[in-house]
């Protein structure tokens, strides 16, 4: 069992930058290595959809179009944590932002939400325009 817990969700100025981070918690690093871990969010009255994702040693990174050239994803294995920084964000991005993590080995494309067997609480990111 692992524990996904998310930070650094806020209030924004359209144009400006977030950091999202997602710390695990409840497993050791050499696990949390062994996930394969992702961003998704869900705005209101809309599905949960894929932001990125990436694998396991790093070497392996998805983006959806819409956040693509604009968000970076990254983890630090040794930190057991996710980051998803933000820039240029748009009021289209507002929404509530969940990491997630997959276990198991196998696989470098994972997007579909039911691809993945983890999620953090979510962490709310607004947008002004």
């Amino acid at each position: 069992q692992v524990q996904l817990v998310e930070s650094g969700g806020g209030l924004v100025q359209a144009g400006g930058s977030l950091r999202l981070s997602c710390a695990a918690s409840g497993r050791t690093f050499s696990i949390f290595s062994s996930y394969f871990t992702g961003w998704f969010r869900q705005a209101p009255r809309k599905e949960r959809e894929f932001v990125a994702s990436i694998s396991r040693s790093g070497g392996t990174i998805y983006y959806a179009n819409y956040v693509k050239g604009r968000f970076v994803i990254s983890r630090d294995n040794a930190k057991i944590t996710l980051y998803l920084p933000m820039n240029s964000a748009k009021p289209e991005d507002t929404a509530v932002y969940y990491c997630a993590a997959r276990s198991g080995l196998g696989g470098t494309y994972y997007v579909r939400t039911i691809d993945y067997n983890y999620w953090g609480q979510g962490t709310q990111v607004t947008v002004s325009s």
